[in-house]
């Protein structure tokens, strides 16, 4: 594991990074620093976690084994320029940011930097994140794997080509909105059979994340799971029938993709 680790920015991904390393003690809370423009924020997430607020990006960066670059995309530019003085050969530098390549970061970085590209998702702050992880060719294989190990502090994380981001930001960078539609959209079909709103939530959430364990742990194709489901002549099927009516599979696929082209033009 990295000896340190820093992390610019307190909003929503960088305050379920730090729960997520806190959570797992994956690395001792005294060693993770975090700074934020508005330091009260920061200092509001170190208050419940032990971990130390800095008072720069600069301070960040010399601090830091592992820098967490947890900032939007259109902020990421200037971000880097006040710590590109102050990063050390040993440093890896990780941005979270979407449409930013491996090589626009570089170039706004020292040569040679250490550069890792992730994509998490929001989930991460309930400990059940999707993340993809990018390293460019000086980052070491023991680097690699502690940063994995950063990542699945609050999920899962799989390296991937750098070409396949686009669609891991359509698909589970983007998903958990489409995930939530869809209970949303279940509970009101509850709701308009009678079924009390807060109890169609916790019916239709239970059923979406049920369903996820038993692809993720059977390891069975999410086809034959739907089969085992549908008894010939019987409710499932008939509500399987209604959802390809209303064309749910294109939808879904469509969204994915509307996303990830979006993702190629920041």
């Amino acid at each position: 594991m990295f000896s340190s680790i820093g992390i610019c920015g307190a909003g929503n991904m960088g305050q379920a990074i730090i729960k997520g390393l806190v959570t797992a003690q994956v690395i001792a809370p005294k060693d993770i620093y975090v700074y934020n423009i508005h330091r009260a924020k920061a200092q509001q997430v170190a208050d419940t976690t032990g971990i130390t607020v800095v008072d720069s990006a600069e301070g960040l960066a010399e601090k830091s084994q592992a820098l967490i670059m947890a900032v939007k995309p259109n902020v990421m530019p200037i971000s880097l320029q006040e710590i590109a003085a102050h990063i050390s050969s040993d440093t890896v530098v990780i941005s979270i940011a979407a449409g930013l390549t491996i090589n626009t970061l570089a170039s706004m970085l020292p040569a040679g930097t250490k550069i890792i590209r992730s994509m998490p998702n929001t989930p991460a702050m309930v400990g059940e994140g999707m993340a993809s992880l990018t390293a460019n060719d000086l980052v070491t294989e023991e680097e690699k794997a502690a940063a994995q190990a950063v990542f699945e502090s609050f999920g899962k994380a799989v390296y991937v080509d750098e070409r396949l981001i686009d669609a891991v930001c359509g698909l589970s960078g983007s998903g958990p909105a489409y995930v939530y539609m869809f209970i949303e959209a279940l509970a009101d079909g509850a709701v308009l059979e009678g079924l009390p709103r807060q109890m169609a939530y916790t019916f239709a959430a239970q059923t979406v994340l049920g369903a996820a364990k038993m692809v993720l742990e059977t390891g069975e194709h999410p086809g034959k799971l739907k089969d085992d489901v549908c008894s010939p002549g019987g409710t499932t099927i008939e509500a399987v029938e209604a959802l390809e009516k209303g064309g749910f599979r294109a939808a879904a696929a469509a969204a994915v993709i509307a996303s990830a082209e979006k993702n190629k033009t920041f």
